[in-house]
């Protein structure tokens, strides 16, 4: 490969000069407003969707598994490598995607309510539910696994079909949930990440997993093992997830 090879600094500059969107609309995507955020905008090209996460400079592919930078982005939409990518990437460079204009909240607005509140107003999921059909169906979930973790109160009906399932700190309090549907990936707005929970408090076998139907497929591999802990931090890595996982690996024996 023949490509000049860029610093670390050179690639990091790119990153901040060029947003996701900005290659999403040179390759022909547009924003779909109503079912997008601040945080997470869903652009469409036809039957294909990408969510644009992290300020512009990360994304991901709600229909798979892809996700990364605006590098990564353009070798998945175009096919090509890094370094082909990179050079497309820079020559974007001052290219400044449409800003989408977000409807100003009234002054006269309810605050939002808690998140143990919104938590509570969710219906579980039951058998024959949009979510159930969802978890059962599309993410092949054993019914049973479905069951206990509807019996810990960590699942909710999400909108959509979609399933919220709850992250809880050491006292058992809902800080918040992952939101995982057949078109969307997400976090409770507002919420913290700390961990999805599955299996006895006083477990000593931890498993810790990526997200929390990974966390359920592997209690349901496992046949939900005696003395596991079926553990996700919802693909991130925050301080109280760190500081949950030191509280529980420093018990005796785990």
């Amino acid at each position: 490969m023949q490509a000049r090879r860029m610093e670390k600094a050179d690639l990091e500059d790119l990153r901040e000069k060029v947003p996701c969107s900005a290659v999403l609309e040179q390759e022909g995507f547009a924003l779909d407003l109503k079912e997008s955020t601040r945080r997470a905008m869903k652009y469409r090209r036809g039957a294909e969707i990408i969510i644009v996460i992290h300020d512009g400079k990360g994304w991901f592919d709600p229909l798979g598994d892809d996700k990364g930078d605006v590098f990564n982005l353009v070798e998945h939409l175009q096919g090509v490598r890094f370094a082909e990518a990179m050079h497309e990437v820079a020559a974007l460079v001052g290219i400044v995607p449409a800003q989408p204009i977000w409807k100003r909240e009234s002054r006269n607005q309810e605050p939002d309510i808690s998140i143990a509140e919104r938590w509570k107003t969710r219906r579980k999921p039951w058998k024959g539910s949009a979510t159930w059909r969802y978890l059962a169906g599309d993410r092949g979930l054993p019914e049973r696994i479905i069951r206990i973790a509807n019996s810990t109160n960590m699942l909710r009906e999400g909108p959509h079909g979609s399933m919220w399932a709850a992250h809880t700190n050491i006292d058992g309090a809902v800080t918040g949930w992952e939101e995982r549907g057949p078109d969307w990936r997400g976090f409770a707005s507002g919420g913290a990440k700390v961990l999805f929970r599955l299996g006895r408090p006083d477990a000593l076998r931890l498993c810790v997993t990526e997200a929390a139907i990974d966390a359920m497929s592997l209690a349901a591999v496992e046949g939900l093992r005696e003395g596991s802990l079926y553990l996700s931090p919802g693909g991130g890595w925050s301080p109280p997830t760190a500081e949950a996982l030191r509280v529980l690996a420093a018990r005796p024996g785990a």
